[in-house]
């Protein structure tokens, strides 16, 4: 999959049925920092969770088997991320492309952090943190 350059946020949601219509929240975050204003039109792509399972056999999928994909990240890339949740270890964990989990100890829920990718597995990286970044700037 190829990630436009005009990408102005990245989040994910779950889908709500409200008075008849299905609903997703983009949270207050992505309106301060994508730059995103209210009331004007975006295109927004719908993507599987990772926890989906795709392997439903009540729902069989049409394409054809494909080769695993390499990990979206390597090891010395810098990416600044939201910390999204804290681990069973106390480490931060955060998502980038496709859902790809990264691990950054020393980190709180809802912090906004530049990130050195350190060690890259098949399933997971893990990073240090390199700045820790203002929500206001």
């Amino acid at each position: 999959m190829t990630i436009s350059d005009q990408l102005r946020c990245l989040f994910s949601a779950n889908v709500e049925e409200r008075d008849g219509s299905y609903v997703v929240e983009v949270p207050e975050q992505e309106i301060r920092l994508g730059g995103l204003q209210e009331g004007e039109t975006y295109r927004v792509a719908v993507l599987p969770s990772p926890a989906t399972d795709e392997s439903d056999d009540t729902n069989p999928d049409p394409r054809p088997e494909q080769a695993p994909q390499t990990p979206p990240v390597e090891e010395g890339e810098k990416h600044t991320v939201e910390i999204e949740d804290i681990g069973e270890q106390g480490d931060g964990i955060t998502r980038v492309e496709r859902g790809f989990v990264v691990i950054i100890p020393d980190t709180e829920e809802g912090e906004r952090v530049t990130v050195e990718i350190t060690d890259v597995r098949e399933n997971v990286a893990f990073a240090e943190v390199v700045e820790r970044v203002s929500y206001h700037d």
